[in-house]
């Protein structure tokens, strides 16, 4: 066991012997609220340009925001198995989408109903096994649709009329006023579809930023040259990727220099990064960007109005004041940064993701935590609240020591991840990596020239990720140290080589 793990066990045994004691009465619900592929660049609280979500900002305006938090594996399937078993991909068994999870190993639900916790399962499951360790679950089947959802409810298929996001709502404002034990405390997982991919909005959200130019990022161009060989591989961009299905007709063709002379008129002077007259393919790719990203937001406008409605009927239920509150996604997104939508890449879009927490007594209002945490600690956090003793062999830490904001001496310097997904959609080439506070170093293991296999990264320098200095003299020393902080990570969480 490494220096940095005991310091950290150091700083939670005396938690954890609080926790033991606390009696039923003060044991807090917990109520975890988990959208897909919702981005941390869509939400105002982390200072969105493009949108607001004033009820998500509510849990960190009351709590605690966590802008230093990441995924270990960003895909949907692989990120829930994570947060259900508090381990990695390689050990929980489901490293990619498609797999199936075993639902016989240990979770926090689990534990938590052998705790005595009422347990509650709502929304998009993706893990293709039944649910265990859940008094009641209404989830839906595989990824399910936007509009109309068919749905298992405790092993029963249910025909559903409606959104999506506004059915998942319902069931969950039932399930709290009517469908939970009011003697017991709670664990209810909140997971919706949206904003995934296709981006279908509420019918009362269709023509909302109609009128809106989106911003544009300022790597929507990339070219990856300052990559290696993966990044020019892949089949996510903007340009090229996107479809009909996904933009809901044709993009633009052949454009008469009428038709470019219009388009330009109406765009350019909303938004510095247009240019007028600018060619053919740069004018289809930022009509394709403002068309995909509107539809995005709006159908994020929906999660955010869901979160609204299940606070207020928290407050409703008197249940505001001994309820643990967290919003977070499965991982990142990508909103046009370098030219891409989708996740699964360990750079900063995908790889960090959004976490919100309000829990009455121990989160400090409006505090922010620098902190380096992943969804890893979801399940010893879950557990460590309940008073549940957290298992040795699980592989993250609560994040209790640092709901306040501030970081504890002994706290953890680097994160591991991997992705594994390949070959496969959008053909991300499989890598690992360490991430600290200022560097990343990022090795696509598969590759057999060196000069693609590693990618490091100066976030200080450098935060959109578009200069790659592994190799560079200057930076030979911190290689060096990341390299082996790898290994070290490695081997501390049991990743063969």
């Amino acid at each position: 066991m490494t220096r940095q793990t005991l310091a950290v066990l150091a700083l939670l045994l005396p938690l954890a012997a609080c926790a033991s004691h606390q009696s039923e009465s003060e044991r807090p619900n917990i109520l975890f609220i988990m959208s897909d592929d919702h981005g941390w660049q869509a939400i105002s609280a982390y200072g969105s340009n493009r949108n607001v979500t004033p009820h998500i900002d509510r849990i960190g305006e009351t709590g605690t925001r966590f802008d230093r938090a990441y995924v270990t594996n960003s895909i949907c399937g692989p990120s829930r198995a994570v947060i259900l078993t508090g381990l990695h991909s390689h050990l929980n068994g489901f490293m990619r989408n498609g797999n199936s999870f075993d639902g016989s190993q240990r979770t926090a639900p689990k534990m938590l109903q052998a705790a005595g916790y009422q347990t509650a399962l709502i929304g998009k499951w993706h893990l293709k096994s039944d649910p265990t360790g859940f008094d009641h679950y209404d989830r839906l089947i595989g990824q399910g649709p936007y509009y109309n959802p068919p749905m298992i409810r405790n092993g029963e298929r249910v025909e559903r009329e409606g959104y999506t996001t506004d059915l998942i709502r319902d069931l969950t404002v039932e399930w709290l006023e009517e469908g939970r034990d009011a003697e017991r405390p709670f664990f209810l997982m909140m997971h919706h579809k949206a904003p995934h991919r296709n981006w279908q909005p509420a019918p009362r959200h269709l023509t909302l930023y109609d009128d809106v130019t989106m911003p544009e990022p300022p790597t929507l161009f990339d070219d990856w040259s300052g990559k290696g060989k993966p990044a020019t591989e892949q089949e996510m961009t903007i340009a090229e990727h996107l479809s009909r299905f996904d933009l809901k007709l044709d993009p633009p063709g052949n454009l008469t220099d009428a038709q470019l002379a219009a388009w330009n008129e109406a765009y350019e002077p909303k938004n510095a990064h247009f240019e007028a007259w600018a060619p053919i393919g740069e004018l289809r790719t930022r009509w394709m960007y403002q068309r995909y990203v509107k539809d995005y937001l709006r159908c994020v406008t929906a999660v955010d109005e869901s979160v609204g409605a299940v606070l207020d009927t928290l407050d409703e239920l008197g249940l505001a004041d001994n309820t643990i509150v967290i919003y977070t996604s499965d991982q990142g997104w990508y909103l046009g940064e370098h030219g891409w939508y989708d996740k699964r890449w360990m750079y900063e879009e995908s790889y960090r993701t959004p976490l919100l927490v309000r829990w009455p007594g121990q989160t400090r209002p409006g505090s922010v935590s620098t902190a380096l945490v992943q969804n890893l600690d979801l399940a010893p956090t879950f557990l460590d609240a309940a008073g549940v003793g957290v298992p040795d062999d699980m592989q993250g830490v609560s994040l209790r020591p640092v709901m306040g904001g501030k970081t504890p001496r002994g706290w953890r310097e680097s994160l591991y991840y991997q992705y594994f997904e390949f070959p496969a959609v959008h053909m991300v080439a499989k890598h690992r990596g360490v991430s600290t506070a200022r560097y990343k170093l990022i090795e696509f293991y598969e590759q057999d020239d060196e000069a693609d296999r590693w990618e490091l990264y100066d976030l200080e320098q450098d935060p959109d990720e578009v200069n790659n200095v592994a190799g560079e003299p200057g930076y030979a020393e911190i290689e060096a140290e990341l390299r082996a902080e790898l290994g070290r990570l490695m081997e501390e969480y049991g990743v063969e080589g």
